[in-house]
């Protein structure tokens, strides 16, 4: 059992923290944040003439058809598969219901701009992962944007910021969000104490973290999927039974988005709380330029950067487009949304949404369905700590006391407060996409030469592309760091290089 002391002693401390942050956090930072989002969703669509919409068909081939590339390290499906873990959390669920309470409805309509927009984004994010990856003692590889900011912008310091960052953010806010909505549905449904949610998660955690990152992908490559489909069969059966109302629910979104809709404060109180709160929860959900998912892009043994890259957009499209519209028609259909509502219980008012549509069996389905989104959320954030761990303590180093950072924040989430996880949560984040997005905009080119590189070879054969630094010409100063995709290396790994490689096609 935990101490109440504790916990009241944090939160009271959190209570101070909550004061920063709305003086810190809510005006300049949030809206900076905002801004920032925007201008590398739009800057990125355009450099590489709109990546996620024109590679679309190829993003699906490629997450369908990676795991022969994995050669004993890590499938680019398996990394897929950890990133997806990651963003297909409580965020969905709670996040979706926060966002539209707060925001109205319209805040589903800026999820979807930051969702479209922040393909790219990942895009962008992933294939810098890629190119600037290293190789770990197990074999499998490690990378992420303090990785390629130390080693393409020589900046060893500021990698180590982000690093920090990263670690606080998902090695333990993040962890105790998840753990905080888990608790609360388990011990809501079935009637037991939080401390013993705790208990359990933190019984069924230790084992998979202390095991490392490659059982992690084993693991979220089962469990990640199988729960979103699951997930996904609930609201396309509640979608099915309520299609005559389906315009309706769109035109309401629409409305609501632009501040057109009087119930949600109308003008610009309305349109502005539907754009920060749409915004603040896209970003928490699918992640797209906050410098998280490359730290799982890297780990995956691809022949192209700009495969692992296509496979990340594609995962912001399943989070938002598919798993967060899911949530969103789930509590419009329900009728239990009205302006002014306690955002407190976020996942709460999604089971209570589905239990009207569909009857309250699904009550305990979704308990399970809460439960192993949020555990494995925790697997896939122990992940990126672990990467960004590695970073600053060096390969050979013990990873014990990040382990028991995690599974702290994993017991302590589990009986404090949503308001104090989720201020943890949106202070590190905001740092965290900072310091990624000047990154990506100082390093993008590289991302689009590999992306010129890999449609030049398309056009001269339909073997897969291999990527090759050495004498490429879309990189003519060099990869400054990289070993990875050297001649030697590529060859070592995959073969000959095709000799149609870097030629360009005549005519």
């Amino acid at each position: 059992m935990y101490s109440a002391s504790i916990v009241d002693t944090f939160e009271s401390i959190d209570s101070t923290l909550a004061n920063l942050f709305t003086l810190f956090y809510d005006n300049p930072l949030q809206m900076n944040v905002i801004y920032a989002l925007a201008a590398a969703g739009i800057v990125f669509t355009i450099w590489t003439r709109g990546v996620q919409l024109r590679f679309f068909p190829a993003a699906l081939k490629a997450v369908f058809s990676s795991r022969a590339d994995a050669e004993g390290g890590i499938s680019s499906f398996q990394a897929f598969a950890i990133g997806l873990a990651s963003r297909v959390g409580t965020g969905n669920i709670a996040g979706v219901a926060i966002a539209i309470v707060l925001g109205g409805p319209g805040a589903v309509f800026w999820m979807w701009i930051v969702a479209i927009l922040g393909m790219s984004t990942a895009f962008i994010e992933a294939v810098l992962a890629q190119l600037f990856k290293i190789r770990s003692k197990d074999g499998s590889f490690r990378g992420g944007p303090a990785y390629y900011i130390r080693d393409a912008l020589g900046s060893k310091r500021v990698g180590a910021v982000f690093a920090i960052f990263l670690i606080f953010a998902y090695g333990f806010s993040f962890n105790m969000v998840q753990a905080n909505t888990i608790s609360n549905v388990v011990s809501t449904q079935f009637n037991v104490p939080t401390w013993s949610v705790a208990l359990v998660l933190l019984l069924i955690s230790a084992p998979i973290i202390f095991a490392g990152i490659k059982p992690v992908a084993r693991f979220a490559e089962v469990l990640a999927p199988s729960m979103a489909i699951a997930y996904i069969l609930f609201a396309v059966v509640i979608i099915g039974l309520n299609v005559m109302d389906v315009p309706a629910v769109l035109v309401q979104i629409v409305h609501s988005a632009f501040g057109w809709d009087q119930v949600v404060g109308g003008g610009v109180g309305g349109f502005m709380a539907a754009l920060t709160n749409g915004v603040k929860r896209g970003l928490f959900s699918n992640e797209a330029g906050m410098g998280s998912v490359p730290n799982a892009a890297a780990t995956a043994t691809v022949r192209h950067p700009v495969q692992q890259g296509l496979i990340q957009t594609l995962g912001v499209f399943v989070d938002t487009m598919i798993v967060c519209t899911a949530t969103a028609c789930i509590i419009l259909f329900s009728g239990l949304y009205n302006p002014g509502m306690s955002s407190n219980d976020g996942a709460a008012l999604t089971v209570e949404a589905i239990s009207t549509n569909l009857g309250t069996w699904v009550e305990i389905p979704m308990a399970i369905i809460i439960f192993v989104f949020g555990y494995s959320s925790v697997l896939g954030n122990y992940t990126y700590a672990e990467i960004n761990w590695n970073y600053l303590r060096g390969m050979n180093a013990s990873t014990v006391p990040l382990k028991a950072l995690v599974l702290v924040s994993v017991g302590l989430g589990s009986v404090i407060s949503l308001k104090a996880a989720w201020n943890l949560a949106d202070i590190a984040t905001a740092f965290m996409t900072m310091l990624n997005i000047v990154a990506l905009f100082l390093l993008g080119r590289y991302a689009v030469g590999a992306l010129r590189d890999w449609v030049d070879q398309r056009r001269f054969s339909d073997a897969p592309p291999v990527f090759c630094v050495t004498d490429n010409k879309y990189f003519p100063q060099g990869l400054r760091g990289s070993t990875v995709w050297s001649r030697e290396a590529v060859e070592q790994q995959w073969g000959e290089i095709p000799r149609y490689y870097g030629v360009q096609k005549e005519g």
